[in-house]
């Protein structure tokens, strides 16, 4: 089953390499979305793709960004097929 997430992680997450191994895991795990930069500080993340393969991807960037992210808000989304890969978006939203 498609799946879509919508997802904010606040604390040190930016100057970290966070949209960088978040786009490397994407890859490795099959999603598609982005990940992006906010001006306020937060990085906002969107991943659609087949459930375990999302589930999988979300769980290797919680490993991998634990020691930067003081907190994350998440919510469920209806899967829309926009994207067909995973990229890093360079604007402010």
């Amino acid at each position: 089953m498609q799946v879509r997430r919508h997802l904010y992680y606040c604390g040190q997450v930016q100057g970290v390499g966070f949209r960088y191994r978040a786009h490397r895991l994407a890859g490795a795990c099959g999603v598609a979305g982005f990940v992006r930069n906010l001006a306020d500080g937060r990085v906002e993340l969107v991943v659609e793709g087949e459930d375990p393969a999302v589930e999988e991807y979300l769980a290797a960037v919680r490993e991998k960004m634990r020691a930067y992210v003081a907190e994350v808000v998440e919510r469920d989304e209806p899967p829309t097929g926009e994207f067909s890969t995973f990229e890093v978006a360079y604007d402010w939203g």
